[in-house]
């Protein structure tokens, strides 16, 4: 490979990492965050939606793309015995650092009495490098079928039932419930016995062990021809998003929500949209990884512009965008907040947990989106600064943040 980077790739997930800084400070800011999930039909509206919607992107694409990424550095000759020892390193340091200092930068609190952990995306990803440390060793053919088998297959199994705790006097669940917790259905768990601090599983591990291997054989795309390269994303993204479309139409498989007729064309559209991400559900990952491939084709023609290097900027330093972004959202509400003579208690709980903010907290959309701007224009400083630090300098280290 010629270069060393692939200005496409980081620039759709600079965009993903972009767009999730949005929904990071929504989940802060607004003043309906807490009470309702913001795709839910019969609340919400278009715009709260969208808002929550366009989001979806993000998981998804930051996880199959940590895979494309793993494959890339197959295409800049590293041998496969140094790329394993290296995914089950990193992977042991993203699952670390969501333990630890994302716990802390989430919440803005240690109260880790009563919420030991909060298990999301980075979680995912790290177990993920983990299992894909074994999987290289495969043809990748043979990865790219176990990845899509996983993503395919795995809502045959949504309708497994497990104890799942509900609340004070409810039951707590079991070991192997846990287990199933961990690896498909969200919810807390509690590892250190019943009185012990719970954790939550937002981030059930299949199918994301599944996105990723499917993201490390994509990888294989980009030893095409250019042409040709593109001509097969657009086929590509062109047939998963059909493939949503026609699944989600049928409201068979695919999916634990069906989608529903409503009161309003426009509801109807919205509950067509409303697919499952807690696990992501096989339409759920169509519909975002299918117009992803086609924004792929779309941006690997060469196109200088001011813009597109803004974007490419943040996904060439992810994972330190990821970090800081949870700290300026966080802070952003919080001063938005003092600003306003607003309550600010609730930004130092457990909101996951928590009882709902305060009577008068929080802010409408329009001050959500006022300071997402602002939170990613501070960032981009820093972003820059540390993507040239990375292009320049070849610490082992850098490859950790």
């Amino acid at each position: 490979m010629a270069r060393t980077r692939i200005d496409a790739v980081d620039l759709l997930r600079g965009l993903i990492m972009v767009i999730m800084m949005l929904d990071h400070t929504r989940d802060f800011v607004h003043f309906q965050a807490t009470a309702f999930d913001p795709t839910n039909v019969a609340r919400t509206t278009p715009i709260l939606f969208f808002t929550r919607w366009i989001t979806h992107f993000c998981a998804p694409l930051f996880v199959f793309l940590a895979g494309t990424g793993a494959y890339f550095q197959t295409l800049r000759g590293k041998p496969k015995k140094d790329l394993s020892q290296f995914l089950v390193t990193r992977g042991l340091w993203l699952v670390f650092l969501e333990l630890t200092v994302l716990r802390l930068v989430i919440f803005f609190n240690v109260d880790v009495l009563h919420l030991a952990a909060f298990l999301q995306v980075i979680w995912a990803i790290g177990c993920s490098m983990i299992v894909l440390a074994v999987l290289i060793y495969l043809p990748t053919p043979v990865i790219a079928a176990f990845g899509v088998g996983m993503i395919a297959f795995h809502n045959l199994f949504d309708g497994v039932r497990v104890t799942s705790w509900a609340g004070p006097g409810t039951p707590v669940p079991g070991f192997w419930a846990s287990v199933w917790h961990v690896l498909h259905v969200p919810g807390l768990i509690f590892p250190f016995g019943a009185s012990g601090p719970p954790v939550m599983a937002l981030y059930p591990l299949i199918p994301w062990i599944g996105v990723m291997a499917a993201g490390y054989a994509f990888g294989s795309v980009y030893r095409l021809d250019p042409v040709v390269r593109r001509r097969y994303l657009i086929r590509l993204g062109l047939l998963l998003t059909a493939g949503f479309i026609v699944l989600r139409g049928i409201n068979i498989y695919g999916d634990p929500a069906r989608w529903s007729v409503q009161d309003t064309a426009t509801k109807t559209f919205l509950s067509f949209l409303a697919t499952s991400k807690y696990p992501p559900s096989l339409l759920f990952l169509l519909m975002t990884i299918g117009p992803s491939m086609l924004f792929l084709a779309w941006a690997d023609r060469e196109k200088v512009s001011s813009v597109r290097s803004f974007f490419i900027t943040y996904g060439r330093v992810p994972l330190f965008f990821y970090v800081l972004q949870w700290i300026v959202a966080h802070t952003l509400a919080i001063v938005a907040g003092l600003i306003a003579g607003k309550p600010t208690g609730y930004l130092f709980s457990n909101i996951v947990i928590a009882p709902p903010a305060e009577p008068g907290a929080g802010f409408g959309l329009a001050t959500v989106y006022a300071l997402w701007i602002l939170g990613v224009l501070l960032l981009y400083p820093l972003c820059r600064w540390y993507a040239g630090v990375k292009a320049r300098r070849r610490d082992w280290w850098l490859s950790y943040l």
